[in-house]
């Protein structure tokens, strides 16, 4: 995989995302872990906290490779997300975007949950045993299983596969 300056997401342990992120800005590195308000009930009270709006993901913008690898060597980071050979990569706009989104304090508790395939569409699997095969959606009941319809085979073949595996045909 080549490196690319730029942001890119690096999946943390759960719960890290704030110590990860004062790290990296410690050792000079420009990161975001961005996090929403959002009410708690207890059994005695409400309380307002602070949880992460993308859960075990921190944005990390490097410069340089030195950077890229010593962002690898926080306490609490796991490793770079990718799809397939490429590193998942975000651009400044929407850092920037979720930055205004999450500054607006009138809102409280939103939830970020990506946008499932419909049933019906046709889509190219990306990455797996089965890359490059064109298949229609049967049923998409979360990010993770998805039952697609392979033509060439004419059978139904259940795929335990994230959605972002899937691509536009």
């Amino acid at each position: 995989m080549k490196f690319v300056t730029g942001w890119y997401v690096l999946y943390v342990r759960s719960r890290c995302e704030r110590k990860v992120d004062e790290y990296l800005k410690d050792i000079s590195i420009e990161s975001f872990a961005p996090h929403i308000k959002t009410i708690r009930q207890w059994s005695d009270r409400k309380k307002m906290v602070l949880k992460p709006l993308f859960p075990s993901y921190v944005f990390v913008n490097v410069k340089t490779s030195l950077e890229f690898h010593q962002a690898l060597s926080a306490f609490g980071a796991c490793a770079y997300i990718s799809f397939g050979d490429t590193y998942a990569r975000v651009s400044e706009k929407e850092i920037h975007q979720i930055k205004l989104l999450i500054g607006d304090s009138n809102i409280v508790d939103f939830e970020v949950t990506p946008q499932l395939p419909k049933v019906g569409d046709m889509k190219k699997i990306t990455y797996g045993p089965l890359r490059g095969l064109h298949c229609k959606i049967v049923r998409a009941n979360n990010m993770n299983k998805i039952i697609v319809n392979v033509e060439s085979l004419q059978q139904n073949i259940t795929v335990t596969t994230p959605v972002h595996y899937l691509e536009e045909v």
